[in-house]
């Protein structure tokens, strides 16, 4: 339910405001945590830098901006993380957003005397604190959190749906969509990652409009000599190379019709779209645009030493960019035989289904947050992709206009627990292929096979 404050609010306000403080309370600084394990659900790290779940590794990370002051950053909460009491709004979060959202907590407070706690945690300790001591009464009220957690965290019950009322338009599709499990919304989002084509200027100087256009110029740069490759996509690597399994397509699990919730019963690998993909990737290897003893960081090190010409990555490689020198550009993911789809990766905010203080949690999400300010104030600290359409269509920096661009055409990374099932099958054929050791069909055939096999496992 919508709720917005005024009358409901005050009457809360008033039964608490003779006890509360006035500030919220100073967690005590302890080391920081380190984050959980990737999940079965996430690709594996040294393929993917996946969308939410698990960052980039360190040197593919650009830096933290400018640590603020002391007083202003919340430091790391011990572990476990204190737990919400009645009449004090508790949130935990990761990273700088923690910092952010101690600011607008601190608006909060001042306007209803109702103190806010922002603890911060490893990013993947939220999830597992919150499923370990939740249903013990001992979690928050509010969580950061990555919108693939949603088929572990609705399956165990821990999260309490989420109406944004007025306010869904607000928000783009993607954004919510990501945050939909079941047809329920559970999540607020706020910022979101996808990849999109990097380019180089001084050798492409604008960007190819269609997949036939990029494959045509890459192939002449190579036969001129001009690069060493001239489209990079990294061997064994599903998540990049997702954008030409749907821009041909094909897909990972079918959508139901009504709701867009992924239906893991329709495998699409073996489609005739996702055997087009498998063609399609074997064609490019047989011709020698792409090789197979080529990984994340040689993609990154040829495209920033002018030694190849375009590679579709995310935000996560600008720092790389930025500081190598080279003329870059980015742009969309170039049209294929249909509009080619990245996986889309969003963080939001979710209330605990069991949070003492669900009016408090529901209201500050709804009236602090997804207003002009909140939503600057968490771009500034986390600069993400902004979901938030205000934001979005403020935000004047080119990289980030078209990797927001990119992300709009996106789909959200199945959050359901079949997930799971999919990364290594289909690795192995992405692998068969680039080694030119089986057929694609039969590749891509076996993979969606065992597939449905592992899923029908009980």
């Amino acid at each position: 339910m919508s709720i917005q404050l005024g009358a409901l609010l005050m009457a809360f306000v008033m039964l608490f405001a003779a006890c509360a403080p006035a500030a919220a309370p100073t967690p005590q600084p302890t080391p920081d945590q380190t984050p959980a394990q990737t999940p079965a659900d996430t690709p594996p790290a040294e393929q993917t830098p996946p969308a939410e779940e698990t960052p980039p590794p360190a040197e593919e990370t650009p830096p933290a901006e400018e640590t603020p002051p002391a007083e202003e950053t919340p430091e790391p909460s011990p572990s476990p993380a204190p737990g919400a009491e009645e009449g004090t709004l508790t949130i935990w979060a990761a990273g700088e957003t923690a910092r952010a959202l101690t600011d607008i907590g601190a608006t909060f407070t001042e306007q209803y005397n109702v103190p806010v706690q922002v603890y911060e945690l490893g990013f993947g300790d939220i999830r597992d604190q919150l499923l370990l001591r939740g249903p013990a009464g001992e979690g928050p009220d509010i969580i950061i959190g990555a919108h693939d957690w949603l088929g572990q965290l609705t399956a165990a019950g821990v999260v309490e749906p989420l109406d944004l009322g007025d306010k869904a338009d607000q928000f783009a599709q993607v954004g919510r969509d990501a945050f939909t499990y079941d047809g329920t919304l559970y999540g607020m989002p706020y910022g979101s990652e996808a990849i999109a084509l990097y380019y180089n200027r001084d050798l492409v100087p604008e960007p190819p409009a269609t997949w036939d256009e990029l494959k045509d110029t890459a192939r002449q740069l190579q036969e001129d000599g001009t690069v060493e490759q001239g489209y990079c996509l990294q061997k064994g690597d599903p998540y990049h190379s997702y954008p030409i399994l749907t821009g041909h397509g094909g897909y990972i699990f079918g959508r139901e019709a009504e709701t867009g919730a992924y239906d893991p019963t329709d495998v699409g690998l073996d489609s005739p779209g996702g055997l087009a993909y498998g063609n399609e990737l074997n064609d490019l290897v047989a011709e020698g645009l792409l090789r197979d003893n080529v990984d994340y960081s040689a993609c990154i090190t040829m495209m920033t030493e002018g030694r190849a010409a375009f590679w579709m990555t995310g935000p996560w490689a600008l720092n790389d960019f930025r500081t190598s020198g080279v003329n870059y550009g980015v742009a969309p993911i170039p049209m294929m035989e249909e509009q080619p789809r990245p996986f889309v990766g969003v963080q939001g905010m979710m209330v605990s289904a069991f949070a003492p203080n669900m009016l408090l949690a529901q209201s500050f999400l709804t009236e602090f947050i997804a207003t002009d300010e909140g939503m600057d104030a968490l771009f500034e600290a986390d600069p993400r992709l902004p979901v938030w359409l205000p934001l979005a269509e403020r935000v004047e920096d080119p990289d980030t206009a078209a990797f927001t661009e990119s992300a709009s055409h996106g789909d959200p990374m199945p959050a359901i627990p079949e997930m799971s099932a999919v990364w290594e099958h289909w690795t192995t054929a992405i692998n068969l292929v680039f080694e030119q050791a089986q057929d694609p069909d039969e590749a891509f055939e076996a993979a969606a096979e065992r597939i449905r096999e592992t899923i029908a496992q009980p």
